[in-house]
């Protein structure tokens, strides 16, 4: 329908309506239309939902919308993940919108995934009528007191002249400050109401004034802190990805010669290929960057919350060093560590202003000298590169070869998207990241079925750059449902299905801490000639192109013929070695100090600098035998 199109009904059409509404015309309309032209003036273009008996008013102006895209998804969960990772690849808010009761339940995985990693979503609900409201009416549900605690700010609208300002109040607070999910809950009855819609509404949030620029006094006390340095490491987190300031990054490192390590969240930050990177941190992250955070006298923490699976035993984690936070959330800076320099603030103002005040010190004489570090960290880097064993000679295939020969084929330009588990430690320790929002993945909830339609959403957003959803046998299965979405809508994805016929990292942990005992682990996908369900022939029912592949000489050839095939998603089996392990790895709640490169052998640096450090290694913890020693081979033992 054109802008110049009525609707059938003879009322305007939507985009009519924000014509009007733009040029300062108000117009009478429902509530329902007030959303839709909102969410028009806000620029949206697309929205992943389904619909329901409260939502459903919506759902009729938004059929007659030119301008807003709407996508059928198959699970609300799926609409959730889609508009996480449409939003994770282009900074912009994604939108999702669901019904009242258990549509609106279902999104609450995604919010609270979004609310972890800090990803701007709008999730727009349907409520029962507003005089049914706490009846336990049909489909009724509290989801703003469900959600209170994982929404950057939730909203309930019973009354339809104050949809313009909610909307426009929640896509600010989704995207500004430290990025989050808003929920906006509407009720039946403010959907179907008459009201006047004109744009732009009146804003006003006395109460939230984030801090975006930092202060100059932290600045400066940081600059001389970082010329003072003997051991200075920039460990680096989802902040920066967030705030887009990976090339404000690369410019403070080119000029401080830091070695740097980058988070889960924050792969692509910094390209994997500048020298200075020395890889990923946390419970399995590379050895250089795990010891280099463990023997630094400063960490410069940009964007970064030191959570539990990076520091490991807090009070062992890096115990020599001074520690610079900048973070835009001031509730984070302090709260695992404590920061001698807290630096409150955008991390692309952060680092801009970090690194106008360091060239100032450099010109004046004050330069930091980290050339004996430096050749520390590359020996390191040298000694302890990341590895894997080729499974025994007839086994399957190696879960790491396959991710490997997936990223040097596909390439950086492409997204990555991952699940949560074993394919996602090995996704982000063997795809070369060389640019920012190149990695998408649950990072701090851990939620299985992200990947599928996150990837959908990215997809969505991108539809030129191609888009690789790297996924568990497990993770597939709860939400493989949105390869119909991707189908119907034309979002050709690919989908590379790391198959173990098992739940891979629980599994791992059972061999390691459980004697082997794999209480429901196994999956039945494809071992001893299971296949429940044949994923080839799931792709295949949902119209896409179904490709198995078991030997190491076919896996380039399928990953080739998938990249060939852009017509419609193409879902790859890869049917991989079930013992197969993450490493290295740090078990949790012990110190970073006992880091692992394979089973029951560790790394020996100059551990006698600490007492702690030995101390630490006289100890017994969860069942880790305390003798290590010395290899080069960081592959030994991969094999459980």
């Amino acid at each position: 329908m054109s802008d110049q199109q009525a609707a059938p009904s003879g009322a305007p059409s939507p985009a009519q309506m924000a014509s009007q509404a733009r040029s300062k015309a108000p117009v009478t309309v429902t509530g329902a239309q007030s959303l839709v032209l909102s969410l028009e003036a806000m620029d949206v273009d697309t929205v992943f939902g389904i619909p329901g008996g409260a939502i459903l008013p919506a759902y009729d102006p938004l059929l007659d919308s030119v301008k807003v895209r709407h996508i059928l998804v198959r699970h609300e969960q799926g609409a959730g993940h889609a508009a996480e990772g449409y939003a994770a690849a282009t900074g912009k808010v994604g939108v999702c919108m669901a019904t009242s009761g258990p549509g609106a339940t279902n999104l609450v995985t995604p919010i609270a995934d979004a609310h972890m990693d800090s990803v701007p979503i709008v999730a727009i609900t349907g409520q029962v009528n507003s005089a049914s409201i706490g009846s336990d009416a049909f489909q009724e549900a509290d989801i703003r007191g469900i959600t209170m605690p994982v929404t950057k700010h939730n909203y309930l609208v019973t009354n339809a002249d104050d949809i313009p300002r909610v909307i426009a109040e929640a896509f600010h607070v989704a995207s500004t400050g430290r990025p989050g999910p808003v929920l906006v809950d509407i009720s039946k009855d403010a959907l179907q109401a008459k009201t006047t819609f004109s744009w732009p509404p009146r804003v006003e949030l006395p109460g939230y004034r984030p801090v975006t620029r930092p202060h100059s006094k932290q600045i400066r006390e940081a600059a001389r802190m970082i010329a003072a340095a003997e051991r200075p490491v920039l460990y680096v987190g989802g902040g920066v990805i967030r705030a887009r300031a990976a090339a404000e990054l690369r410019r403070l490192v080119e000029l401080t010669q830091i070695p740097v390590v980058t988070t889960l969240m924050a792969r692509g930050a910094l390209p994997d290929s500048h020298p200075l990177h020395l890889g990923m941190p946390g419970m399995h992250g590379t050895v250089s960057a795990v010891t280099a955070l463990q023997k630094a006298d400063l960490i410069i923490a940009l964007g970064a919350r030191f959570d539990d699976r990076v520091t490991g035993q807090l009070s062992t984690f890096a115990p020599e060093a001074k520690v610079i936070h900048a973070d835009i959330d001031p509730a984070e800076i302090g709260k695992n560590r404590h920061a001698d320099v807290p630096i409150v603030g955008d991390c692309k103002g952060v680092i801009s202003d970090l690194f106008d005040a360091i060239d100032a010190d450099m010109e004046a004489g004050h330069l930091g000298d980290y050339v004996e570090w430096r050749e520390r960290v590359a020996g390191w880097k040298s000694m302890f590169p990341i590895g894997y064993s080729e499974p025994a000679e007839g086994a399957t295939l190696a879960p790491q070869y396959v991710i490997e020969r997936l990223g040097a084929i596909v390439g950086p330009d492409a997204t990555y998207v991952a699940g949560v588990g074993q394919h996602q430690m090995w996704a982000a320790q063997f795809v070369q990241y060389e640019r920012p929002n190149s990695w998408l993945n649950s990072g701090g909830l851990g939620t299985m079925g992200y990947a599928v339609p996150a990837a959908m959403g990215a997809k969505a957003a991108e539809p030129d750059r191609t888009v690789w959803a790297i996924d568990g046998d497990g993770c597939f299965q709860m939400t493989n449902q949105e390869l119909a979405t991707c189908v119907i809508n034309n979002i050709p994805i690919k989908v590379a299905i790391i198959n173990n016929s098992s739940l891979g990292m629980v599994r791992q942990w059972q061999t390691l801490f459980y004697n082997e005992r794999y209480s429901n682990t196994d999956l039945h996908t494809s071992h001893a000639g299971e296949r429940i369900p044949d994923f080839v022939k799931l792709a295949d029912a949902y119209g896409c192109l179904g490709l198995r592949c078991e030997r190491p000489e076919d896996v380039d050839a399928t990953i080739k013929a998938a990249m060939d095939c852009n017509d419609r998603p193409v879902v790859i089996d890869f049917v991989v070695h079930r013992d197969a392990m993450v490493w290295p790895m740090v078990p949790a709640g012990v110190s970073n100090d006992l880091i692992q490169i394979a089973k029951d052998t560790a790394p020996q640096w100059d551990r006698e600098e600490s007492d702690a450090v030995e101390q630490d290694l006289d100890a017994d913890h969860d069942g880790i035998p305390s003798g290590s020693h010395r290899t080069s081979d960081p592959a030994e033992g991969d094999q459980a």
